[in-house]
Order: structure tokens, then sequence, then C-alpha cells
């Protein structure tokens, strides 16, 4: 029909706390073109502003998580650009998510089922927990089309699991087995395909249960990965004097106090 509206390629969803943004392009294996980019960048912002929202949980819909840049579509922008200088699709579009999710103030887990190749690795591993089904795999394979890897994979690789495996993921673009990622570190579990899902939920579901100290917490892991001592101990006090100051702190304290379980709200 003229006129009619494309499907979505991201549905959202929120349950018990816990916003779930779900890359639904399947027949591209969730391929993350400049459409899909777009509209996950909406559904982030929306899961962040949304109060009802403690803990979000990034996953794809069918066989694969993300399977990278659509290069159907241009590349993704990538080899598209025809003046020197840097990837405009990069720099208007992939680098502003990835910082986006860096700089959240709520805990996000990342649901890998199936592939996560190209940027679909740097969006599973921006997050700040990882679970992968045992059939998924990770997947940096830009030497092959003759690009270099993107999404700030060079920055997170090199922290997750050191110099040595991220040259040989990166320069070999071979396939990381998810039961092989998690014995090196590079995600936080690797279960039975069923029951990948389930555990992203329930991990999500004790964050979102905790307190609103834990979104200061992931920022000042995320923020030590770059400082120096001091000024990581120097963020550590202003951010133990937010926390201080939250009702959850409050609410934690007393509860302490009264060997009793907090009731922790978020706030």
């Amino acid at each position: 029909m003229d006129g009619a509206q494309s499907p979505a390629k991201v549905k959202t969803s929120v349950e018990n706390g816990v916003g779930v943004i779900t890359l639904s392009d399947p027949s591209t294996l969730n391929a993350a073109g400049l459409e899909l980019m777009g509209e996950l960048q909406a559904a982030m912002a929306a899961a962040i502003g949304d109060p009802a929202v403690r803990a979000i949980v990034i996953t794809g819909e069918g066989r694969g998580f993300c399977s990278g840049a659509n290069l159907s579509g241009g590349a993704g922008g990538r080899a598209t650009d025809a003046a020197d200088g840097p990837n405009q699709a990069l720099l208007g579009v992939y680098n502003p998510f990835v910082s986006q999710i860096r700089r959240s103030p709520k805990p996000i887990v990342a649901a890998v089922n199936g592939v996560a190749a190209g940027v679909g690795v740097s969006l599973a591993l921006s997050c700040d927990l990882c679970v992968a089904a045992e059939s998924a795999y990770f997947l940096l394979a830009f030497r092959r089309i003759g690009l270099v890897p993107d999404g700030g994979a060079t920055w997170l690789l090199p922290r997750l699991i050191g110099k040595a495996r991220a040259m040989e993921l990166m320069l070999l673009g071979e396939k990381l087995p998810a039961a092989t990622a998690r014995e090196w570190g590079l995600i936080n579990r690797c279960v039975p395909d069923a029951e990948m899902m389930g555990k992203a939920m329930e991990l999500a579901k004790a964050l979102a249960d905790g307190p609103k100290s834990l979104g200061m917490t992931r920022n000042l892991i995320w923020e030590s990965l770059d400082a120096e001592w001091h000024d990581q101990l120097e963020a550590e006090a202003y951010a133990q004097g937010d926390a201080g100051r939250t009702e959850d702190a409050k609410e934690g304290i007393m509860a302490f106090l009264q060997k009793r379980p907090a009731e922790f709200k978020g706030r």
C-alpha cells in the first residue's frame, strides 16, 4: 500500500522494572543499518527517561543478536564517504549510540542469541553485563571487507581480554564461540539457548530491584578504565556523596540497622 509505514525495526516493552529493547529485523539477523540505529537510539533514550524502568535488556529477535552494519545499504555508511576525513555515519550515528550506552544512569544487560558481528559486538560489549546462548558467537571480520573495527571495539577488546587476544580476534577475524568468550572474561554468562533470555531477565530484575547507586557504580567502573588513581578516588567521593543523599541509601541503612531486607525504589 502506498504510504504505508514499514514495520518497526526495534521493539520495546517493560516488565517488572526491566525495559526490554529488541532489535527486530530478523531477515537480516538484525543488521544495524541507519534506520534501525535511529530507532535503537530513540528506544534507549525512552528507557533511560522512563521512571518505571530501572534496568535495561538489549537483545535480538530471531536467530541473531546483530549481524553488524547493513552492507546492502552502502556499508551502513562506512565506505561511502567521498571526501577525506572521518566516516560521517560513525560520527553521527554509531558512536553517539555506544556513548549513550556508556553514559546510561541505569544498568544494561545484553542478551546475545546467535551471531554478534561487527558493530553488533560493540553493542553487546558496551553493556554492563552480557549473557550469551551456547550457540552464540562473536565475530569481528572487518579484514574480509577491507575495513577496520569500529563502534568502540578497538577500545573495549584490549581492556576486556588483553592485547594478544584482541589482536587475534580483530586481525584474524575468526569466530569466537560464547563458551570461549566466557572463559576469556569477555562475557558474564554462557547458558543453554533455551535459558538465555530467562537468565538475562533474572540478572536485569536483580539490578532493577537494587538501589539507585547501581547506576552510579556502573558509571564509576566505566570511567575508571581511563582514569588516574587519584582522579578515581575523587570521583568515588563525589559519587558517594550523591548516593548518600538518595532515598535508597536512607532505606538501606535503616534496613541494615533493623536487620531486615531493604526495599529499594530506585530513588
